[in-house]
């Protein structure tokens, strides 16, 4: 069975909400889901034998959000070489800010910077367009299993 470590970072909880539909969907389709609560997550190196799932929303100038910054600074200051792993990024944003999804582009830099491979192209979800982002989310996971699988 294979194990997916979600991580999430919120401000209002959207994000939260997709990475818990995502969570249990990815039960259903016979993965082992582990969501990190921002509280573990801190020193928390992704295991390069065990997918990792990162779903966050955007705030200020592109930045990430407080629960799951401590997370992205500590992994940055760390530089762990991960080469076999692989990951799978879901973005929540507004287009009508220059900053658009601007936190999960800088979560996706780091993790290329560290060698590890998305799976397939992360997906930016546009509060503009939508109001149920776990619907989109939940569409792009299927390619996410398909790659995986």
């Amino acid at each position: 069975m294979k194990k997916v470590n979600i991580l999430f970072g919120t401000v209002y909880g959207s994000a939260q909400y997709v990475a818990e539909t995502l969570a249990a969907e990815l039960q259903e389709q016979g993965y082992q889901a582990n969501l990190l609560a921002p509280d573990e997550n801190v020193d928390f190196v992704p295991p390069e034998n065990e997918l990792l799932l990162v779903v966050t929303s955007t705030t200020g100038q592109g930045d990430l959000p407080d629960n799951i910054l401590p997370w992205f600074e500590s992994i940055r200051s760390t530089a762990p070489y991960l080469p076999n792993l692989k990951y799978g990024l879901i973005g929540l944003g507004d287009s009508s800010y220059e900053t658009y999804c601007g936190a999960i582009k800088q979560v996706d830099a780091l993790l290329e910077e560290l060698g590890a491979k998305a799976v397939v192209e992360r997906i930016e979800i546009d509060a503009i367009e939508t109001m149920e982002p776990e619907i989109e989310a939940q569409e792009w996971l299927k390619g996410f299993i398909n790659a995986t699988g």
